[in-house]
């Protein structure tokens, strides 16, 4: 063997869980982007390689072609600026390993810099998630000075643009929250860019589901964080120009003085590689976090219910024009009444108004008897976590209150209020104290918690808490939700409790402890879609996602976009003769009878408690948007656009022949055979069909 092979057969190695080790010939086969860079690792993982060069720099592969170009994937950047980010790779270690997430293999690159900081960069990869990479990486400062570290940053990526003629570049998934309430998924123009940082970006604003992901229509790749708890990174994502292509990484900026012989370790991050949209990556996301031991609540049948909402009265309603519409709402096959805003004197206090409700229990007592005397179930507002000025609660128990650095409060825009800490035990024992009232003694069988502020906080610097350091209000949100279900269901085991963070992006460490989530204000049909086919990614494919008010869709009419998805109905129409501010939303006999048909639609079908099948359908390069549900042997399948007049394709069949039914219309459409059909249609806006196995 001549040197140059020598150096080949010690240096190079690919792993590859169901191939071992491949030769150093295998490795000359992948298809570099313009980058003369070399190989010297690459790890492999199904379909996703991982090469990393000589100074531990690394880029994406798959099915041996380079996605982008080798660049510094893992490294810091100092107080002053300074970017280390060359490790000379010196050293490897592979070990397999058994853990919560299976079977798989660890492998450790150790690569030294200049500045003397060594990099242990320890990436695991299993047979269960065959297209995912996990990484915790560490530095140790083996120089003679210290170093102050400013920020660390992982799997700095970048993915080339390959559109070949489709209408965008990219298109991406962004899991962060600003006051705005942008779209969650959106395609890539050039000039792009978004921080995603998971901290608040406005006051009452901020966390989210800490992954990126952006995709072209033939492969699409993401990056996050599979830590427990939240953390405050940033996933920056952009897209200057095509030449240059998606950019993205994560980072955590703080501050750390690294001295001589000490070490510093990140969080665990991933990657995931995957075809087709984001869906596949927040269903192994799901899935590893699930692994870990942070799994979804299971869900009563009464989460999957239609719902009326007496929000259309806003919050000077009166008792008697909720009580007056119960009965219209029940005919119209809706099952549940939420009493929305405005039943309480503050928030924070949270005394019933003498004026609604002058004889307090007993009156509301009352009211819910009559909820459930009318044949609907009785679900109550509550925006926990604020407090308002002038409050008995912020006169008695200012030691809630969650404090910045400066012992100044957190503002709430939306009730001008104030944040109190979930960390804090006061405050979740008070919590705990409205919640046994709220469905113990008035009897209210589910809560719809609301507010963007619910979403995520700020790090707390009251002394009176004693944190173990600011973060933990951060990091114990979810801590303080799951006190929260667990309360209301040692009440009533089927208890329903919504969280409806108002526009925000959920953050995934509070979804195991709702059983009910809602597109939270949504600005236009097309977010009440793209919501729901990342809540049911991230919640499981039967989540009972609720759509909202179809007042907020466009039109302020559109069911089919939460029929067809899945998602479940519900409404805030107001009585005929109402007046006001309710007025706006008041029924006339073409929309009952319009609603009502809608709604025996969504209670005949019940798509939610069918399987969402999110993998079959890009919801951004494939024509018309399309989304399909499994039911028992049948298969649901919606189309969206503004106008169309060509074929639809038909995926995920069985061998075999379908009747095809518009399940909106009940007219029959035709036959087909599995497992992938075609079919020519023209519509405007939606169209549902539902196809029946011949054999059924």
């Amino acid at each position: 063997m001549n040197k140059k092979m020598q150096y080949c057969a010690t240096v190079i190695l690919s792993l590859s869980l169901t191939m071992g080790i491949s030769s150093c010939a295998q490795q000359t086969t992948t298809t570099n982007t313009a980058d003369n860079s070399t190989a010297v690792y690459t790890l492999q993982n199904g379909n996703l390689g991982i090469e990393f060069d000589a100074q531990l720099h690394s880029r994406i592969v798959s099915k041996q072609t380079a996605l982008g170009t080798f660049q510094a994937s893992e490294y810091l950047v100092t107080s002053d600026g300074q970017t280390i980010d060359d490790f000379v790779f010196s050293d490897k270690k592979v070990a397999t390993i058994n853990d919560v997430l299976g079977k798989g293999q660890q492998i450790e690159l150790i690569g030294l810099s200049a500045q003397g900081v060594q990099k242990n960069t320890v990436l695991r990869i299993y047979e269960r998630y065959p297209s995912m990479a996990f990484f915790n990486v560490s530095y140790t400062n083996n120089s003679s000075v210290p170093i102050k570290i400013a920020k660390w940053v992982n799997n700095n990526y970048s993915l080339m643009v390959n559109n070949k003629g489709q209408q965008a570049d990219f298109w991406s998934y962004q899991g962060a929250s600003y006051e705005d309430r942008r779209d969650w998924v959106s395609p890539l123009k050039p000039g792009f860019s978004q921080q995603n940082y998971m901290g608040m970006n406005a006051s009452d604003y901020g966390s989210g589901t800490a992954i990126v992901d952006v995709w072209r229509k033939d492969v699409g790749l993401a990056i996050g964080h599979s830590e427990l708890s939240p953390k405050l990174v940033s996933l920056p994502l952009s897209y200057a120009d095509a030449k240059s292509g998606a950019q993205l990484h994560i980072e955590i900026e703080k501050t750390v003085n690294l001295l001589p012989a000490q070490s510093m370790q990140t969080i665990e991050t991933f990657v995931n590689l995957h075809h087709g949209d984001y869906y596949a990556t927040l269903k192994n996301y799901r899935q590893v976090m699930a692994d870990k031991g942070l799994k979804m609540e299971k869900v009563p049948d009464s989460a999957y219910e239609a719902i009326w909402c007496a929000w259309g009265y806003e919050r000077n309603f009166s008792v008697d024009e909720v009580i007056g519409t119960l009965a219209k709402a029940k005919e119209m096959g809706l099952k549940w009444a939420v009493l929305d805003d405005g039943w309480q004197t503050s928030e924070g206090d949270w005394y019933l108004d003498p004026k609604k409700f002058p004889n307090g229990d007993k009156d509301m007592q009352d009211f819910v008897t009559k909820i459930n005397q009318a044949g609907l179930k009785a679900k109550l507002w509550w925006a926990p976590l604020a407090v308002d000025p002038g409050t008995d609660l912020l006169r008695d128990h200012s030691d809630m209150l969650l404090l910045d650095e400066n012992g100044k409060t957190q503002d709430i825009s939306w009730w001008n209020s104030y944040y109190l800490c979930p960390a804090y035990k006061g405050t979740i024992e008070y919590s705990k104290a409205l919640v046994k009232k709220m469905m113990g003694t008035w009897g209210y069988a589910g809560l719809k918690i609301d507010g963007q502020h619910l979403n995520g906080v700020a790090p707390c610097y009251n002394p009176k808490h004693n944190h173990a350091y600011p973060e933990e209000s951060v990091e114990k949100l979810g801590e303080f939700w799951q006190e929260i279900i667990k309360t209301a269901q040692e009440i009533n085991p089927d208890a329903v409790v919504e969280i409806c963070p108002c526009g925000t992006s959920y953050a995934f460490h509070n979804l195991p402890y709702m059983n009910q989530a809602v597109s939270s204000d949504p600005l236009t049909s097309w977010q009440v879609r793209h919501k729901g086919k990342t809540i049911k990614g991230l919640m499981g494919e039967s989540a009972p996602y609720y759509g909202d008010h179809v007042e907020l869709s466009d039109n302020a009419s559109d069911f089919a976009s939460s029929v067809g998805i899945g998602a479940v109905v519900g409404t805030k129409f107001t009585m005929p003769a109402s007046t006001g501010i309710a007025a706006q939303y008041a029924l006339d006999p073409q929309k009952e009878k319009e609603w009502a048909k809608w709604i025996d639609i969504y209670n005949q079908k019940m798509l939610p408690k069918g399987t969402y099948l999110g993998e079959l359908y890009d919801i951004g390069f494939d024509l018309p948007e399309t989304h399909a549900i499994q039911k028992g042997q049948r298969l649901y399948y919606a189309f969206y656009a503004k106008e169309w007049n060509s074929e639809v394709e038909l995926r995920g069949l069985t061998n075999g022949k379908y009747q095809v039914v518009n399940y909106y219309s009940n007219a029959e459409v035709g036959q087909v055979s599995g497992p992938t059909a075609k079919l020519k249609v023209a519509f405007n806006d939606y169209l549902l069909l539902e196809l029946i196995p011949l054999s059924e």
